[in-house]
């Protein structure tokens, strides 16, 4: 039995950054079991997004492990994204582990995986996930012809997304943190 099914898309504006995930989850090619999974979620004092694509209790131990190492270099996404980049990909259990990151806090966005990549998308859009592609796409468009701003793209890249990916549904988990004018992290939601 193999579950899967998820989109997370994030985009960074001058505002902050907006991540979003899907709520499906699937069993083989048809078989939806689930509608309103939380595949986004905040951590590290709610400085930080994370949304997951891939197994769910691999995504969790993976979760720890980067809030632990969030810790470890106080908030640093940057520097922890590198550190537990090297740790999944050398370390023989996590290497194993069937699932992507996409991270970010009010700056940055980054890409995450078992091989160690840790990718900075030079558009400030990313997308994870077997609807990744549409939703990336969907994103870069809005980005592109739109005067949008982040949270609102995300809402509808995934809304497109949902209606082309038969495993990706509407039901959205959406995170955003917010900067001030002075670029200072001030709400989330």
């Amino acid at each position: 039995m193999h579950l899967h099914g998820t989109t997370i898309l994030a985009v960074r504006d001058a505002h902050g950054v907006a991540m979003a995930g899907d709520g499906q989850v699937t069993m083989g090619q048809s078989v939806a079991l689930k509608h309103k999974a939380r595949k986004v979620r905040k951590i590290y004092k709610d400085r930080v997004i994370v949304g997951f694509a891939g197994a769910t209790a691999d995504a969790m131990t993976l979760f720890e492990r980067f809030e632990a190492k969030l810790e470890q270099f106080n908030g640093n996404l940057v520097r922890a994204s590198v550190e537990m980049a090297k740790e999944w990909r050398l370390d023989k259990y996590l290497r194993r582990l069937e699932a992507m990151l996409l991270v970010a806090d009010d700056t940055s966005i980054l890409l995450l995986s078992g091989t160690g990549d840790v990718i900075e998308p030079d558009d400030g859009v990313a997308a994870i996930g077997s609807g990744g592609s549409f939703a990336l796409a969907a994103a870069r468009a809005l980005v592109r012809n739109s005067s949008l701003e982040g949270e609102e793209i995300v809402r509808k890249a995934m809304a497109i997304t949902a209606e082309i990916c038969v495993f990706t549904n509407d039901q959205l988990t959406l995170e955003t943190l917010r900067k001030d004018a002075s670029n200072k992290e001030i709400t989330t939601s």
